[in-house]
């Protein structure tokens, strides 16, 4: 062992404290109830209202833990809403060619969207996906997890980026029971078991984390992946509502 050897890993070990571990155990029991709660347990009105409460609690946890604002994505306002503003109207380009091209509109039949009306509809976009999905996800996935497990804006890190898309994968484990009933996946996998459908899906969501997670990157704080994300849900959303 070399000197340089011994004077690396005790910084590592200094830079993952026990109140870091006690931290990151308590945020994915705080993630679990959350999700059991939201998915399989209050009314629907109470969706939202869990996701803040979740969010909240997460980032105190991420501060006890010694995170600074910044290793939480919460310091900055402006670089992140150019950043956001700059993937939504991506986002914007991607919607526009998939009502343009019919046999892309597949994708946005959806089962699970129901038939809801205008009032219905700004319901779910502002107050269910924005409040009740997009802030906890990206408070917890692209903030106060990736913080806790060491990530920084100055450099792009694998592992801890890695840790937080995997458990963003796990997060969607009760929604994505019902991925068959997009009209795009059942017709592609439609004899597929579901328990591999939602692995599938779990997947497909941890890469999604890993897309989200370069975003606020890019634009150096959550606001940034929070503008993508929302921007993508609502407007996939939207469109599935209207393509019905």
């Amino acid at each position: 062992m070399t000197a340089e050897d011994m004077t690396e890993r005790p910084s590592e070990a200094a830079s993952f404290p026990p109140r870091r571990v006690f931290a990151l155990v308590a945020a994915v029991v705080t993630l679990a109830a959350s999700t059991t709660l939201a998915n399989r347990v209050l009314p629907g009105w109470a969706y939202p209202v869990c996701g803040l409460v979740a969010a909240a609690v997460l980032v105190v946890l991420g501060r006890a833990a010694g995170c600074s604002w910044r290793d939480l994505g919460l310091h900055a306002v402006r670089r992140p809403a150019l950043a956001g503003l700059a993937g939504a109207a991506l986002m914007a380009v991607v919607f526009g060619i998939a009502l343009a091209v019919p046999s892309l509109r597949t994708v946005y039949q959806d089962g699970r969207v129901g038939d809801p009306d205008w009032a219905q509809l700004l319901w779910l976009t502002w107050g269910r996906i924005l409040f009740g999905t997009v802030l906890i996800e990206e408070i917890a996935f692209r903030g106060v997890l990736p913080g806790l497990f060491g990530a920084a804006d100055e450099r792009w890190r694998w592992p801890p980026i890695l840790c937080s898309a995997a458990l963003f994968g796990l997060w969607h484990a009760l929604p994505a029971l019902a991925i068959g009933r997009n009209a795009a996946v059942h017709a592609v996998f439609g004899s597929t078991p579901v328990v591999v459908l939602q692995v599938l899906a779990m997947a497909a969501a941890g890469l999604a984390g890993i897309f989200l997670h370069w975003w606020r990157h890019v634009g150096r704080g959550v606001l940034a992946s929070v503008i993508v994300h929302f921007v993508t849900n609502a407007g996939g959303l939207t469109l599935a509502v209207l393509v019905r």
